[in-house]
């Protein structure tokens, strides 16, 4: 089996309702899809995180004539092909974004040559189901956030979710109110997750952590800045709230130094920007060292949330531990059509459960047909 085409797409599509959070306001998804094709015609498709117009471009004008003419299959040799080649300028961000794009590509290539579903390929033991935690309660709109999350809430608890993630970032006194609401509004028995995406200095976020510690939070997520696990540390030595952290991370180099420190309770790699699922497997070895919990950022289109949740169910449990720990996997509730409209199978929800495809590779079946509405350039 050898690579005989690459082909890379950019696609956008409006949004029927802006959102936002501590950084960033979104009024339109983007996705930048990778398909590599081999001589036989079988397709293995891939995504990236971040920027889709650059890391477009770094797949057509840079990585793909590399991978032309090679084995799919060979995931380690491709994956230290691309690196070294761009490590001199890239050894994180876009550029590891695009590697990552072509090495779940080839995964998915590799599973189907083993006719198994790419979990099983990783050495997973059968599994249907994975269960998730609901990612919304975002900022923006223009009635009182209290009033349409208490919908959203609702709708979280009828769809039989059993756990969620809100965001704060809006000052420590109004996320102490919001995050006191939407536990409210939940119960009890709903886990709690709370997501800076850093918006807080270590001094504030410890403030914050504080006030909402009464309302059993499962973890607070990206309290301060990505750069620094020093703040990470001060954070978590000043709170019994868990603390996650990491989809800013990028290969099993930069996440040695936050698993050595221990800086993270939840390591949060996005398989579509830390390097795909050939440098996700040596990352959560890595954290199996040190007790971290790793489990994946899922924030893109159903071939990013496919490629999270087969390597999220072949991660096996700490050594020595008696029993398995508890799987949570993230499934994000924004506008994407990316999750839908492009795929002829789309993941299974049900219960708050992800359900594992059958079918070989990644299992969701892309259809490039629909890509014409979305594309770009």
């Amino acid at each position: 089996m050898r690579v005989r085409s690459v082909d890379a797409w950019h696609l956008r599509a409006p949004l029927s309702q802006p959102f936002s959070f501590s950084q960033f306001s979104y009024a339109q998804r983007e996705a930048m899809l990778v398909r590599l094709t081999t001589e036989d015609g079988r397709e293995g498709w891939g995504e990236a995180y971040g920027p889709a117009a650059v890391t477009a471009a770094i797949v057509r004008e840079f990585l793909a004539p590399l991978l032309i003419g090679r084995d799919p299959r060979a995931v380690e040799s491709n994956w230290e092909l691309l690196y070294a080649r761009s490590l001199d300028y890239g050894q994180k961000g876009v550029m590891l974004a695009a590697i990552s794009a072509l090495d779940i590509a080839c995964w998915d290539l590799k599973a189907q040559d083993a006719d198994a579903p790419l979990y099983r390929l990783l050495g997973a033991a059968p599994v249907e189901s994975i269960e998730c935690y609901w990612t919304g309660f975002y900022f923006g709109g223009n009635e009182p956030l209290e009033r349409r999350w208490e919908r959203e809430a609702r709708d979280c608890l009828e769809q039989g979710f059993q756990a969620a993630k809100m965001k704060v970032g809006l000052g420590v006194a109004r996320d102490a109110e919001l995050v006191e609401a939407v536990r409210h509004f939940l119960g009890s028995g709903v886990k709690l997750s709370i997501d800076a995406n850093h918006a807080y200095m270590p001094a504030e976020a410890i403030e914050l952590a504080r006030r909402v510690e009464g309302l059993g939070i499962h973890w607070f997520e990206e309290p301060v800045s990505p750069l620094d696990p020093e703040a990470y540390l001060q954070v978590k030595s000043q709170t019994a709230i868990p603390i996650a952290g990491g989809e800013c991370e990028a290969t099993r180099f930069g996440f040695e130094r936050w698993f050595r420190r221990r800086a993270v309770d939840f390591a949060q790699p996005d398989l579509c920007a830390c390097g795909g699922i050939t440098e996700g497997l040596k990352i959560a070895t890595l954290g199996s060292l040190t007790g971290v919990h790793v489990t994946p950022h899922a924030w893109g289109s159903a071939v990013g949330q496919a490629a999270a949740l087969h390597f999220y169910a072949a991660r096996p449990r700490h050594p020595s531990t008696l029993t398995a720990e508890s799987k949570l996997i993230e499934c994000d509730q924004t506008e994407n059509p990316f999750r839908q409209v492009i795929v002829d199978k789309p993941l299974r929800l049900e219960g708050g459960r992800w359900y594992l495809p059958h079918t070989p590779g990644l299992g969701v079946g892309i259809r490039p047909e629909a890509f014409e509405h979305y594309l770009v350039g």
